[in-house]
């Protein structure tokens, strides 16, 4: 996914803020939350994006918005309010967690599966596949897809490790048509 410049700087900044003052956990769990309250709500990015609505307006909405966030997260907000740059807050958000991941050596996972998995077979699965992409673990967002009929498939980056039944069959009927 292609971000900014600045989204980046943004990010930089709040990280190393965040790491001096030993937040980046509790920042982290907000830049999540930001960035799916952010993705998933069109009329929030509408009403802040809106030249009718002033700056001082859309901190207050913000700040009430995420009263529960750390101070830093709060203050990023308000920042990007005043920059106008309010629109990349997702973007900032990825970043943030990119550094955050990188540092923690944790990579991003998602992995489907028939059914719910369990915490300890998202625990074997993040030992297993952690070393394969050269980090310590896995954060494993788990997503349920019973077309799979069984087996995982997961991904984590750019990389597809696909061991479902599914692709085994479609590889199956592939060879035996062009048998």
């Amino acid at each position: 996914m292609s971000r900014s410049v600045a989204a980046n700087r943004y990010a930089l900044a709040l990280f190393e803020v965040t790491r001096e003052q030993g937040k980046l956990d509790p920042v982290q769990g907000d830049m999540r939350e930001l960035r799916k309250v952010f993705r998933e709500s069109a009329d929030l990015r509408a009403l802040l994006g809106s030249p009718k609505i002033s700056g001082s307006k859309k901190k207050e909405m913000l700040k009430g918005l995420f009263a529960g966030a750390d101070i830093l997260t709060v203050n990023l907000l308000q920042v990007l309010v005043d920059a106008q740059r309010i629109s990349e807050a997702a973007d900032v958000a990825d970043e943030f967690i990119e550094m955050a991941n990188e540092s923690a050596g944790i990579a991003e996972a998602k992995v489907y599966s028939t059914r719910p998995l369990t915490e300890e077979e998202q625990r074997e699965l993040s030992t297993v596949f952690a070393g394969k992409v050269g980090k310590q673990s896995l954060r494993i967002d788990n997503i349920v897809d019973p077309s799979l009929i069984g087996g995982v498939r997961i991904r984590i980056g750019n990389r597809i490790y696909d061991n479902s039944l599914k692709t085994k069959l479609d590889h199956l009927k592939r060879d035996l048509v062009n048998a």
